[in-house]
């Protein structure tokens, strides 16, 4: 069964992308999210297998969004995404429960390896 994905960035394009690198690889986009809040809202509604959050967004940034969707949901897959020199905040959202980061610009192969490590 395919897995179903939240995809959360505040840039459209970046959103397609990810899409165009997971919906070719057979995983299923449940909804995208261009902050942070409404990353927590569509979670909440879609209850996917899987979060993939950039760090760095508008209205709540993706570490608080985080920690707002691991609080409901302590079981909760989320992958960050970041651009190079966000070492603190790649590590701030591995100590709040992300399981893995991927740095921008994105390599097809590693996002599929994160989300392959993060819910098979």
């Amino acid at each position: 069964m395919a897995k179903n994905i939240l995809i959360c960035d505040d840039a459209a394009f970046m959103r397609m992308m990810i899409k165009d690198i997971l919906t070719k690889n057979g995983y299923n986009i449940v909804g995208e999210a261009e902050n942070g809040l409404k990353a927590v809202e569509k979670y909440n509604e879609t209850k996917p297998d899987l979060v993939m959050m950039d760090i760095t967004m508008p209205e709540m940034d993706g570490i608080q969004a985080l920690k707002k969707i691991k609080e409901g949901d302590a079981n909760a897959n989320i992958i960050m995404c970041s651009a190079m020199g966000q070492q603190a905040m790649v590590i701030e959202s591995i100590q709040s429960g992300a399981k893995d980061f991927i740095v921008k610009p994105f390599q097809a192969d590693r996002v599929l390896e994160a989300v392959k490590k993060a819910v098979g």
